[in-house]
């Protein structure tokens, strides 16, 4: 550890745990993984988690790594370029492994015991700090806790950010623009237009720094009240389309309307068989998972689009864990649907509303056979083809999660990621690394992948007044 240009990262466990690929995230500098974090992996390397996982392909990374190699090149530092999954490894400059190959002790507080494991890896980068005076030792660590401790004690630490998607969350793409108050007359007189079908389609020239991405919707303040979706860009030419409004009462979707601008576009992209993935982002009393529900009924029973609807999300409490639970995987997982049940009560009213209790059930009995409660922990491995699938909570999911479970689509089926990411239970999540941030940003150029942010609460007055003031 004699360069002193290169920065000396010390790993903490939980880093390894959320990405087995943290190593090779820290460009040209050093990674030193103490014993400690190593007895802690291998405690956490049984079971079906994800978690579980992760430390089993950190294991493996690792066994790659030291393999073949003496203990003498050991204690010098393994190169990680050798084992680098990237094609282009010539192009790679990585630094080296370290390993805790000997005693590195200082003397901690008295109010630290020693014997704890946070403790002892604070111990190990305060030792490598006196031992190494010139070279800059950080601690990384997802724990904030361990960060505060380590801040106490004198040792530098910071947070892992390879995983975040943005530096904001503020950055985040919302799916929609507001035109502005000059739109028309720049564009109005160069503006094509023709119909298909029932559908109107709208062309304009646009520059090279237009940045609207495919399935955008453009709003505009005026009287004229134009609405459209980006449909395509190419060779410095936008189509558009007109938005259909199902505001109207005659275009109601399963008994419900769309009660705000937002809502009509999460219902145009929900309601679009060419649309494979739609992810709906807001806070609490938007409408995401009724809008869901209904474009999910309406295209499964009446329509017969998709021959089934599977309702999942991640099972994280929000208190204390409610503890074992008997039963099937349905019947497992009905505590966790208390929003499907509120809003299919909702539907089954609205589409009811004047039929006989008789209808009524009947009705129930029908949805109840066509929508299906399945679990996150069981779907690596499955291809579900015709499905209209909800993901709902998917802000407590993490991108590799995310991916597990998108992958699953086989063709014919359709995705809703619903979430808020306001309301993340996850403990190593944040805004910029969630899984619903991740997939938002990565399908926002897709043409069969479309985003809405609905940021207007239809639930009640109440809860309007609570979300914005509490």
């Amino acid at each position: 550890m004699t360069n002193e240009n290169r920065r000396l990262f010390i790993l903490d466990t939980n880093v390894l745990m959320h990405d087995p690929m943290a190593m090779f995230n820290f460009e040209e500098h050093d990674i030193f993984i103490s014993m400690t974090v190593l007895e802690e992996l291998d405690s956490a390397k049984k079971g079906i988690s994800e978690v579980s996982r992760n430390v089993r392909e950190t294991n493996r990374l690792i066994d790659q790594i030291i393999s073949d190699a003496s203990f003498d090149e050991i204690r010098q530092g393994l190169p990680l370029e050798r084992i680098h999954p990237s094609a282009n490894k010539d192009a790679l400059h990585l630094g080296k492994l370290f390993f805790e190959t000997e005693p590195l002790l200082v003397e901690l507080p008295i109010s630290l015991p020693s014997h704890k494991a946070d403790n002892h890896i604070l111990q190990t980068g305060l030792a490598l700090k006196a031992r190494f005076p010139n070279r800059s030792v950080t601690l990384v660590t997802k724990d904030i806790n361990m960060r505060i401790k380590s801040s106490a004690v004198g040792l530098h630490s910071e947070d892992y950010y390879n995983d975040r998607v943005l530096e904001d969350v503020d950055l985040l793409y919302t799916g929609w623009e507001t035109l502005p108050a000059n739109f028309f007359e720049e564009h109005g007189k160069q503006m094509k237009s023709w119909q298909d079908g029932s559908r109107t389609f709208y062309e304009l020239d646009v520059d090279k720094d237009c940045n609207w991405h495919a399935n955008q919707c453009l709003i505009s303040d005026n009287e004229a009240g134009f609405k459209a979706i980006v449909r395509s860009i190419h060779d410095g030419k936008a189509t558009l389309e007109y938005m259909q409004n199902f505001g109207k009462e005659s275009q109601g979707v399963w008994g419900i309307h769309a009660r705000n601008a937002e809502q009509n576009m999460a219902m145009n992209f929900l309601m679009d068989p060419e649309i494979d993935f739609v992810s709906l982002l807001g806070i609490a009393g938007t409408g995401k998972t009724l809008l869901a529900l209904a474009a999910a009924l309406e295209q499964t029973l009446d329509l017969n689009i998709y021959n089934e609807i599977i309702m999942t999300r991640a099972t994280i409490p929000i208190g204390e864990d409610i503890g074992f639970l008997p039963g099937t995987e349905e019947e497992k997982m009905t505590p966790w649907m208390g929003a499907l049940m509120d809003n299919l009560e909702v539907l089954t009213n609205a589409e009811n509303s004047n039929s006989t209790e008789w209808e009524k059930e009947s009705t129930q009995q029908l949805i109840s056979k066509r929508i299906k409660i399945k679990s996150l922990n069981f779907m690596r491995g499955r291809t579900f083809q015709n499905k209209f699938i909800i993901l709902d909570e998917a802000q407590n999911l993490t991108p590799k999660q995310m991916k597990t479970l998108i992958t699953r689509a086989g063709e014919g089926t359709k995705i809703i990621c619903i979430g808020n990411i306001g309301q993340i239970d996850s403990p190593y999540l944040s805004e910029t690394t969630s899984g619903l941030t991740y997939v938002v940003d990565r399908f926002k150029s897709w043409e069969h992948g479309a985003h809405i942010t609905l940021q207007q609460g239809e639930r009640s007055r109440l809860a309007l007044y609570a979300s914005d003031s509490l």
